[in-house]
């Protein structure tokens, strides 16, 4: 099981404003792109690098650029605010939407978007979603990506639930998973606890 837990002190201090109910929807967006981008720095620390010369001010330098394209997927819609963020520090990335929503009363996930090309078009993706509750979501993307012919997958998610985590990492075991926080699990309705709420309902005031 590939689980990182963010420790990171800007991230757990960004995390509390973000539980907060008192946190109004723009600064609730706000937060979810700075956590992000601080989650994909983690989660990109072993990219592939090849060599690249340039030339500065005074002499050429032997440096190293990305080999690897990279893929951000956002899982509509409460995934939309990661994905600007982390495109800011990569801004060479495709961005490829899949929209899946939970069915309130089975919990399974249901597809009803997805504009993803014929062939893959990059060698590393980036699952983008903040809460991992059930998984279902986690699971039905990572199915349709490796359908694709995507080789590698990462997922970044906000906060996560043991649950969700237990089936994303026994369905796909090959996907590290990286969060800022695991909560202590699921209510009856499948709700992170204590969570932060609807995540895609706090970022758009739809509450």
């Amino acid at each position: 099981m590939q689980v990182f837990a963010s420790k990171h002190p800007l991230i757990q201090h960004k995390l509390t404003l973000l539980r907060d109910k008192r946190t109004e929807p723009k600064k609730f967006r706000e937060l979810v792109r700075e956590i992000a981008i601080l989650l994909a720095y983690e989660a990109t620390a072993d990219l592939a690098l090849k060599p690249a010369q340039v030339e500065t001010p005074l002499a050429p330098y032997n440096g190293a650029q990305l080999a690897e394209k990279i893929g951000l997927v956002p899982i509509l819609r409460a995934g939309l605010a990661m994905v600007e963020g982390i495109w800011e520090m990569m801004p060479s990335a495709e961005v490829w939407h899949i929209g899946l929503y939970r069915d309130e009363r089975t919990l399974r996930p249901v597809e009803y978007y997805n504009r993803l090309p014929v062939d893959p078009t990059v060698q590393v993706c980036l699952i983008l979603d903040p809460m991992l509750a059930t998984g279902g979501s986690a699971v039905a993307t990572a199915d349709i990506l490796k359908r694709w012919g995507a080789k590698r997958i990462k997922f970044v998610g906000i906060i996560a639930a043991p649950e969700g985590i237990e089936r994303l990492s026994t369905a796909h075991p090959d996907i590290p998973i990286h969060v800022a926080a695991i909560d202590e699990r699921l209510n009856e309705r499948g709700y992170i606890v204590p969570g932060l709420g609807d995540a895609g309902d706090r970022q758009f005031g739809t509450g």
